[in-house]
């Protein structure tokens, strides 16, 4: 190949690699650059006909706006963030869980098809990143009461729609589970299956999740004249989740039933009923809060309750994106989860009162672990582990 030659084929693919601009999609299409933004923006008095062509020119040509421009002319940077505040300045992968990973998927999923981008972000607002991204809105998931951050963003301007109920905290809008109804149906599921006296692993954080379904077993146990039998842990710690599921089966009002509030305690409960030599289902009946797939292959399968976070993320995302573009929550731009039940369909101002709040249904998927060959009359007391 000649110098000339090669020097022309350099040439020829800068132009393949250089990106369309608009004047490149206005000449093709015969328009001007303000009907192509417009086009391409939803806005002005155009034919239809002239967006559709509009449009179909900028495919072809791979024509994309870019960032800088569109922060320019919407005052938006086409960010949203996404965290995690339950636990505050404590250490948390949050992804290791399987709800907040489907979650996060999700919600990224529903964000790009929306035309936004998702970042997540350190639970903190201290760290500097919180100060060098623009963020057009916020997802915080499990905000505890009088979440700081949440306080500091409303404070900002900046939408904010929260996972879980928030309590005390100012949020735009929120998507939750009906968890005392949740923790109702599962004690009940476990009292049909024989259980006399049904205990509670839970967390010692003050997010609506944790303190919901508390406060749920415990007015069932009123109601049914049984003696609380429960431990809590902080449930950031993986190692303390299984200390505190050893302890419960220790004790010497051991339950014969356990539910479980965190991913980790179904193998949590069902190691430590191994240590004492008791078995599952028989001895012990064992349901948890959980996502992940791998319970269906524990021996047994362990019963589990699932909160539907793909469908929460798709939610929250959809709401937050309704938010930041002044869309009201009852005629969302985004798609309505299935059996969702949405009040009032509005977003909260300042001085509204409380923000309005979705509630999505939650699955219990019934497996051998919660289901008795036939009802016990008596609770056995624990043995030493490894003991005779």
């Amino acid at each position: 190949m000649t110098a000339a030659a090669n020097q022309s084929g350099r040439r020829s693919t800068s132009r393949r690699l250089e990106r369309a601009g608009i004047r490149d999609v206005a000449a093709a299409a015969g328009v001007s650059i303000t009907t192509v933004s417009d086009a391409l923006n939803g806005k002005g008095r155009l034919p239809e006909e002239t967006r559709s062509r509009v449009r179909e020119v900028a495919e072809r040509l791979g024509y994309r706006p870019s960032a800088a421009a569109r922060t320019l002319r919407t005052g938006r940077s086409g960010l949203i963030g996404l965290t995690v505040t339950t636990y505050g300045e404590e250490p948390f992968t949050f992804t290791e869980f399987a709800y907040f990973a489907e979650m996060a998927r999700a919600a990224t999923s529903a964000a790009l098809g929306r035309g936004f981008a998702l970042v997540v972000l350190p639970a903190s607002s201290r760290h500097d990143v919180w100060s060098n991204i623009a963020l057009d809105g916020t997802v915080v998931i499990d905000p505890p009461d009088q979440d700081p951050l949440v306080t500091e963003l409303y404070r900002s301007g900046v939408p904010v729609v929260s996972d879980g109920k928030p309590g005390n905290c100012p949020v735009t809008a929120w998507v939750d589970n009906d968890h005392e109804a949740a923790v109702l149906d599962i004690l009940d599921h476990l009292s049909e299956a024989g259980a006399r006296r049904i205990g509670l692993l839970t967390g010692t954080s003050t997010d609506t999740y944790t303190r919901l379904s508390t406060e749920a077993y415990l007015g069932w146990c009123r109601r049914v004249g049984q003696e609380p039998v429960y431990e809590a842990y902080p449930a950031h710690d993986p190692a303390a989740g299984a200390v505190a599921a050893d302890r419960l089966l220790a004790r010497p009002d051991r339950p014969d039933a356990v539910y479980g509030l965190f991913d980790p305690n179904g193998t949590d409960l069902l190691a430590a009923a191994r240590r004492y030599g008791l078995r599952v289902p028989d001895d012990l009946l064992l349901v948890c809060c959980s996502e992940s797939d791998v319970y269906a292959g524990t021996e047994p399968p362990i019963t589990t309750l699932s909160l539907k976070p793909r469908k929460i993320g798709t939610t929250v995302v959809n709401l937050l994106i309704d938010a930041i573009e002044g869309v009201d929550a009852g005629s969302s731009g985004g798609q309505r989860a299935e059996g969702a039940r949405l009040f009032p369909p509005r977003f909260r101002t300042a001085g509204t009162g409380p923000p309005p709040g979705t509630l999505m249904p939650t699955e219990l998927i019934v497996r051998a672990s919660s289901q008795r060959r036939s009802p016990r009359r008596t609770v056995s007391p624990p043995r030493s582990p490894g003991g005779g």
